[in-house]
């Protein structure tokens, strides 16, 4: 079964909870996990971006990992974040992490060095040589700096066996039709891109790597199932119901903003690591009359 199959519908990209004394908080991320999972989240995605493992040392990510394997317990497919710009550094992790619980790593482009299309090629062709598991390719240029275009993630799919995917988060709807058509037809595409998802499925994509899943995941999987199976009206009801909550979601950080959410639902402490920090006031008043309109009219 290719991965196309395996990660079709709503990963969620997994948010890190800290104590109020800036320790990782693995009672709330049980509750977390279990929280996406009974709200019909297709897979999960541990120690991506969403998760602030900039922060994180690496005895934390391990320990997150096996953690999350051991609560997910083969329920749904696992994807675990190993990204950087380190080519070297990352070969050691990808030979070094406890992978034989993972269905792919996830691999956020280079950021701050600015490569060239060549030398992103080259640095997914060195990562997917020593990757034990497929590679899923994750173009975030609004993070790194450096946009990896439709010509070399295509490039990257033909000639590179273990590339088996994208996330792709330009909010260039172009770029991203240029590579669900010029894709090989068992290559995912999924987007990372909460609020353009539904025009996206619409055009072939696969599905999403969500952060709006980590506090709205019935409302998002239900809206992704149904764009899936083309049932588009049904979607946008769901899709312009959470509009303003996106907005919300990413207005002052990601993931300050669905920490706030997570924190009004009672599911985690309102706490990040410098240097992000907590939502304004203002901000998070909003969210929580968001959060109120949106379980009123469900």
């Amino acid at each position: 079964m290719s991965l196309r199959s395996i990660l079709s519908g709503t990963g969620v990209a997994l948010i890190t909870p800290f104590t109020k004394d800036l320790a990782v908080d693995f009672i709330a991320l049980e509750k977390l996990i279990k929280f996406v999972l009974s709200s019909g989240a297709e897979y999960i995605v541990s120690l991506g971006t969403t998760g602030e493992t900039s922060t994180l040392s690496k005895s934390e990510k391990l320990e997150i990992l096996e953690f999350t394997y051991k609560i997910v317990d083969k329920k749904v497919p696992v994807v675990v974040g190993i990204g950087g710009n380190d080519t070297y550094s990352l070969i050691k992790d990808l030979q070094s992490f406890p992978l034989g619980n993972a269905t792919a790593v996830l691999s956020a482009s280079p950021y701050y060095n600015k490569p060239s299309q060549e030398g992103l090629f080259q640095h997914y062709k060195a990562l997917a040589e020593a990757s034990p598991v497929p590679l899923i390719l994750y173009n975030v240029p609004g993070r790194t700096g450096r946009n990896l275009n439709a010509a070399t993630t295509i490039r990257l799919a033909n000639e590179v066996s273990n590339v088996a995917g994208i996330k792709e988060a330009s909010d260039d709807m172009n770029q991203f039709m240029q590579i669900v058509r010029d894709r090989p037809s068992d290559f995912l595409v999924v987007s990372g891109d909460d609020a353009l998802i539904l025009p996206q499925i619409a055009c072939g994509a696969d599905g999403v790597i969500s952060v709006a899943a980590n506090s709205l995941p019935k409302q998002f999987s239900t809206m992704i199932r149904h764009c899936l199976a083309g049932n588009f009206e049904a979607a946008r009801v769901i899709h312009y119901s959470l509009l303003t909550g996106y907005d919300l979601l990413f207005e002052e950080n990601n993931p300050a903003g669905v920490k706030a959410f997570l924190y009004e639902q009672g599911l985690v402490e309102n706490v990040l690591r410098l240097p992000l920090c907590p939502v304004s006031k203002e901000l998070g008043a909003r969210i929580n009359t968001f959060i109120g309109a949106l379980n009123g009219s469900y």
